[in-house]
């Protein structure tokens, strides 16, 4: 078995559509960190889902609902810290606006 640490979403805005930011390819990854930086001016919120291999995001994978990100508030994601996800499975992210959020995920992939 092999441990890698690595940056798992490098920083970057999120979208405010639902989207694909992490898959675990022919692993198992543990979420270490996972922080949303607002650079705007106005509060955003920004949904979180951890999709089984195959699935689709939706209510039943939704571990961070609609949290609101204040106007230069970085928030970290207790919710999703040591969160395990499964050769497949992925990180899925909706932002209340767009080019507003700013977001970075570093982790584990276990082979």
């Amino acid at each position: 078995m092999s441990v890698s640490v690595k940056t798992l979403i490098d920083a970057k805005q999120a979208e405010n559509a639902q989207t694909t930011q992490y898959t675990a390819v022919n692993c198992k990854t543990i979420i270490d960190k996972f922080t949303a930086t607002n650079t705007s001016a106005n509060n955003v919120t920004l949904s979180v889902n951890l999709v089984g291999s195959g699935g689709s995001p939706g209510v039943s994978n939704l571990i961070v609902d609609a949290r609101t990100v204040a106007p230069d508030e970085t928030y970290t994601f207790p919710e999703l810290v040591g969160q395990v996800l499964e050769p497949g499975d992925f990180i899925s992210t909706l932002a209340g606006a767009a080019t507003s959020l700013t977001i970075r995920a570093s982790g584990r992939e276990i082979t």
